[in-house]
């Protein structure tokens, strides 16, 4: 492909959010018969998945205690599920196992889940979750759980071939993916409106009518060159306002691999299990020297992954307390942070894995550390900001949600050609200085 000097739709990033946005807005246009796939360009200065989408551990769930959050995931869940095969999707369930401390959190999730029809069963009670779970695993052991939340949809998909093939969608749709360029610049127009004219990247510069941003955690480095503020002003629930906000904030999601054969962690009838999410308050100690780790609440989340060569999965983020503007983003850079996770990680990962399934005790030696996880980069209240900038920027900022909204693509699509959606309009700009903020729960992650 020679360099395109003018694309009337510019999509940057080739990850979950722009290839899926690609692919809707090239059906949407051609049903409409106001253009086609050849009207859209992506652009990502290195490969598709070279970012955030190709580290993820490919987990997809509904399990949210915001009600806005959980119908956005239902929606995206039909997505993976019409399109299981070809995303290599694996719709195996999930399930929120939790300690009292959120049993009433995850009882308003569950009701909330009938509410909307998505498919749940719920436990309670310390005697009955225990049954529940060695009817699943008989080697089950966590302490201390009086609730279960089993999603019966959602599950995971292998994180590269999704976005592959994905790709190949969009393209078989008639959009251009040029990989390699690196954009630098947003240059607006010379009159009075504030909207986007061209994109200027390190090959030329490419003009444009509709830009849109889904650059997962480098969101920061485009709302910079939009020209956007880099403080927010939020109404709190009393009706005060807190100004000077910081709009980004950075977390290291730690993750890694434990490399057991996958087949090891079947259930007991020797299907593959659902994704596994342990929220407890229980003191965990040391699978290595019995020696306390922490007695505080402590999360983890595990899944057998082929595409990983084992168990892969994590536990609760960590604060990156370098300042914002010198976060350096660059998932495969020799000096990455990305997949840096703590140096207690391992230690607790695995400790904690063992606490949960006894067939994981004694397995240190096969902690691999493996490039998944990542920085993200999130919003003040740790949720998505899905909204229109400059009159013709349509900015995707995922908050690290990002992997699972599969659905998001289309939504965003609608609202380029035209349309308003209402499950995105929960994720405005303007909720800040509004007060419409979600609901924040006793989950031990800042974005459940």
């Amino acid at each position: 492909m020679s360099f395109p000097t003018k694309a009337p739709y510019l999509i940057i990033g080739a990850g979950i959010h722009g290839l899926s946005t690609a692919l809707h807005l090239a059906k949407t246009l051609k049903a409409s018969g106001k253009g086609s796939g050849e009207d859209i360009l992506v652009v990502d200065k290195s490969g598709i998945a070279a970012g955030a989408s190709g580290i993820a551990c490919g987990v997809v769930r509904n399990n949210y205690y915001q009600p806005a959050m959980r119908e956005l995931m239902a929606h995206s869940v039909s997505h993976w599920e019409a399109n299981a095969e070809a995303l290599s999707y694996n719709p195996v369930g999930y399930m929120q196992i939790s300690s009292e401390s959120m049993h009433e959190d995850v009882a308003k999730i569950y009701s909330e889940q009938q509410a909307i029809g998505y498919e749940s069963s719920f436990i309670e009670g310390a005697d009955a979750c225990d049954t529940y779970m060695k009817g699943l695993f008989s080697d089950w052991r966590a302490q201390g759980i009086t609730s279960v939340l089993h999603e019966k949809k959602g599950g995971y998909a292998h994180n590269t071939k999704a976005i592959y093939a994905l790709a190949k969608m969009a393209e078989d749709e008639g959009v251009r993916i040029l990989t390699g360029v690196t954009v630098t610049g947003l240059k607006g127009t010379s009159g009075a409106s504030s909207a986007i004219e061209a994109v200027e990247t390190d090959k030329g510069t490419i003009a444009c009518n509709y830009v849109v941003v889904a650059a997962g955690p480098w969101v920061r480095d485009f709302w910079s060159m939009a020209e956007l503020p880099q403080t927010v002003s939020i109404k709190g629930a009393d009706g005060a306002m807190h100004d000077g906000i910081p709009m980004w904030k950075f977390w290291q999601l730690q993750e890694g691999v434990l490399r057991v054969d996958p087949e090891s962690f079947r259930t007991n009838d020797g299907k593959l299990p659902p994704v596994v999410h342990v929220d407890t308050d229980a003191p965990l100690y040391s699978d290595v020297d019995g020696s306390l780790i922490t007695d505080e609440m402590w999360g983890i989340y595990y899944k057998p992954d082929p595409h990983f060569g084992g168990i892969q999965g994590g536990a609760m983020p960590y604060k990156v307390d370098t300042p914002v503007d010198e976060v350096a983003i660059d998932p495969y850079g020799p000096s990455s942070p990305e997949f840096v996770a703590s140096p207690e990680f391992a230690h607790m990962w695995v400790s904690a894995l063992a606490h949960c399934n006894e067939r994981f005790s004694g397995t240190m030696p096969k902690y691999h550390k493996e490039p998944s996880g990542g920085i993200g980069c999130f919003t003040p209240d740790s949720f998505p900001v899905f909204d229109v900038f400059r009159e013709n920027c349509y900015i995707i900022a995922d908050s690290n949600h990002g992997y699972k909204m599969l659905g998001v693509g289309e939504l965003v699509a609608q609202e380029i050609t035209g349309g308003k959606s209402a499950l995105l309009e929960p994720f405005r700009f303007s909720r800040y200085a509004e007060g419409k903020l979600h609901p924040v729960s006793n989950s031990p992650y800042p974005w459940s």
